[in-house]
């Protein structure tokens, strides 16, 4: 039997880390990770769902934004967030918007509406090959985009401005922030997808589209700061490419290796990784919901377990329940190492050194 061992995603530290605000809806300016731009007192006021979206656009941006992030602690769920007249207030004054979508933050529609806010919006399932409408992004188009900052910075400064819709070339269901220019009603998709993961954010492919489109947004509002943008952007996605490298190791060296995932969070980063989920669908999506397994599904998982086939099991750290709890105590007693995934980001850390530190404990945990 192998030994039992409880692996957590150890904490990385990145050059570009920055410091996080400590409660929700508290402004965090960006820190000298990324170029610098304009001072502070005329930064753009960027509202981000969750802390993962907020330090992504404080990279991108520098000294250009100032960014509220409204969920940033693990206690808290984005599912059922109720919003606060705080967050309702930094809606009304946010110049960009940044959003999972998906049904996972879907408070952001209730604040716009409330607010009357027309800032632009950014949702980022809307860049997932997954998302019913959207379009799959080949690695080629990645390698371009990787490269084109430096020629939209020089096309906004010719022209101060671009058409919201060419902010979005790689997805053509993308057009809210036209509409919120014109004032119109704002009208996503923000109800749960049947069978869409929506936790894209761990899919680092779908992560450098989402960082080029805030990019070009930032452009677009502060044309004057385009060079800065630019820059930032070449630095991020150079460090998304090291992500996707590495995943691009572990698929080759455990290509098929059986996992099993309590909840959908992990599941982008898995299948990068080349592995094989096993769980029974009405297994993860009943602790998503917070609802009980079903015995019979409980029974399944648990036999999944003892076919001895299953080389490791990840948690989600802010959902789980009895069953859960039963599947972790399974995996102990059989030697199948254990590690545990966040949804939001863990206090001192940047997207990319959580990720790294997400992959190196997946690495491990293989290597056992």
């Amino acid at each position: 039997m192998r030994a039992t061992r409880t692996i957590t995603a150890l904490a990385f530290s990145a050059a570009s880390a920055l410091a996080l605000a400590g409660c929700a809806t508290t402004s965090a300016s960006s820190s000298s990770s990324g170029a610098d731009a304009t001072p502070a007192g005329d930064a753009l006021q960027v509202v981000a769902s969750t802390n993962v979206y907020g330090q992504i656009v404080e990279q991108l941006g520098g000294d250009a934004v100032e960014v509220t992030s409204i969920v940033t602690s693990a206690a808290q769920d984005p599912h059922s967030y109720e919003p606060s007249a705080q967050d309702t207030l930094a809606i009304s004054n946010a110049e960009l918007i940044v959003e999972n979508g998906g049904g996972y933050d879907s408070f952001i529609d209730a604040l716009i509406e409330s607010s009357g806010s027309e800032a632009h919006v950014i949702t980022a399932v809307e860049f997932s090959h997954d998302y019913p409408g959207g379009e799959e992004h080949s690695d080629e188009e990645h390698s371009e985009d990787a490269t084109a900052g430096e020629d939209a910075a020089v096309a906004a400064e010719e022209e101060h401005a671009h058409a919201e819709g060419e902010a979005h070339a790689e997805g053509e269901a993308h057009a809210e922030g036209e509409a919120h220019t014109e004032g119109e009603e704002h009208s996503h998709g923000h109800d749960h997808i049947e069978g869409f993961n929506e936790h894209v954010w761990y899919d680092p492919h779908t992560i450098a589209y989402v960082a080029e489109t805030i990019a070009d947004e930032l452009t677009e509002l502060r044309p004057d700061d385009a060079d800065v943008f630019a820059a930032n952007l070449d630095a991020f996605t150079a460090e998304i490419d090291a992500l996707e490298d590495s995943l691009s190791e572990l698929a080759s060296a455990n290509d098929g290796v059986r996992v099993f995932v309590t909840e959908p969070v992990p599941v982008y980063l898995a299948a990068e990784a080349g592995l094989d989920n096993v769980t029974p669908d009405a297994f993860s999506e009943a602790v998503e919901e917070g609802q009980d397994v079903p015995p019979a599904t409980l029974l399944e998982s648990l036999d999944l377990l003892r076919a001895d086939d299953v080389r490791v099991v990840i948690t989600n750290t802010q959902t789980g329940g009895a069953e859960t709890e039963q599947v972790v105590g399974e995996a102990e007693t059989l030697g199948i190492p254990v590690i545990a995934f966040s949804e939001t980001l863990p206090e001192g850390e940047t997207y990319i050194s959580w990720m790294q530190a997400n992959i190196a404990a997946l690495s491990d945990a293989l290597a056992e």
